[in-house]
């Protein structure tokens, strides 16, 4: 019996109109267009700027996108996924109002919190859901509004986050396409060097805690990119050897957007040239779980049937891992 695979068979994505540029954060803490881009690569980011607006807002209209181009109704969808940092409200999921303000009424939907790697745990999962049997469509959003968690007077943060989403359909297929394996890894000891300190069970909400700005995105940038750089090229390194792919087998690498140097070093472990490299980073900075669908959403008409592609990512918690996809179709 042929195996069911869990192929990619339609992506859709959205980031919000305003341009928050480098020139214009120079007007709000002490830094510049140039010390921004020789650390990070980032020139602008997108944020969702219109009052009442979150997470959800940013995933409905890449769903959207993804069901008109595959020419399906969103009541067809099984099942949603939603990796994101920055919900709507602690609960309900945000996958829920999606699936609510598009229509999915029956799909079931959860919420995956993995930060960065968010997209690929739920990937993994979503994979698992159709390799079973038990679904036919699935579809997995990567999401944030990180300008809802960034001190937009801390220059360590706020020149690196930026809005957006991203969303792919998964479908059952029967040839050898589609995501073929996965490596995911976490460890919670790095917790703490980059996390938000109020908010959860163990410090709930209080006037003091947001007065002294502690439910914002907090992060030790030199322990966090030492572990990144080693742990996102390893994990992409060890997923290639074990699947036997060379980096002339590899069409793509698509790799989270949190910082050019990460993604250098990345690409020069796996021996891929920088024109094998999906790079959006300097138009919308790190829109965390949003960044891997987004660039497959940028680069969907460049990619060919059977291309094989490793998406990778480092994240808070910390979590990081790397997926081979082979690709399903032609655009």
């Amino acid at each position: 019996m042929q195996k069911i695979n869990a192929a990619i068979t339609a992506v859709g994505g959205y980031v919000p109109e305003y341009r928050l540029t480098n020139a214009e954060l120079e007007k709000m803490v002490d830094t510049n267009d140039e010390w921004i881009k020789s650390r990070t690569g980032i020139s602008e980011r997108r944020i969702l700027k219109e009052e009442g607006k979150g997470s959800s807002d940013l995933a409905v209209p890449a769903v959207l996108e993804l069901c008109k181009k595959r020419g399906i109704s969103p009541e067809e969808i099984d099942c949603l996924i939603c990796a994101t940092v920055t919900p709507d409200m602690v609960f309900p999921a945000t996958a829920n109002i999606i699936c609510d303000k598009i229509g999915a009424l029956n799909a079931f939907s959860f919420d995956v919190m993995a930060a960065c790697s968010g997209f690929l745990y739920a990937l993994t999962t979503g994979t698992a859901f159709i390799e079973s049997g038990r679904y036919k469509k699935v579809v997995i959003v990567g999401v944030d509004k990180m300008s809802s968690i960034v001190d937009y007077s801390d220059r360590t943060t706020c020149i690196i986050f930026g809005d957006g989403a991203g969303a792919v359909l998964l479908e059952a297929v029967d040839e050898n396409i589609g995501v073929l394996d996965s490596l995911l890894k976490s460890d919670g000891s790095g917790s703490k060097f980059l996390h938000m300190k109020a908010g959860g069970s163990i410090k709930p909400s209080t006037v003091e805690t947001v007065l002294a700005k502690e439910h914002f995105v907090y992060q030790e940038g030199q322990a966090v990119f030492k572990f990144a750089v080693k742990g996102m090229a390893d994990v992409s390194f060890e997923l290639m050897q074990r699947n036997n792919l060379t980096a002339d087998d590899i069409a793509w690498l698509v790799p989270h957007q949190a910082n050019l140097r990460i993604i250098d070093a990345t690409a020069n472990r796996m021996g891929l040239p920088k024109e094998k490299v999906m790079i959006n980073i300097e138009k919308y900075g790190n829109t965390t779980a949003g960044t891997l669908p987004l660039c497959l959403w940028e680069w969907e008409k460049r990619l060919k049937k059977g291309d094989n592609i490793i998406l990778a990512a480092f994240g808070g918690g910390f979590t990081w891992g790397a997926t081979w996809v082979k690709w399903a179709y032609n655009s």
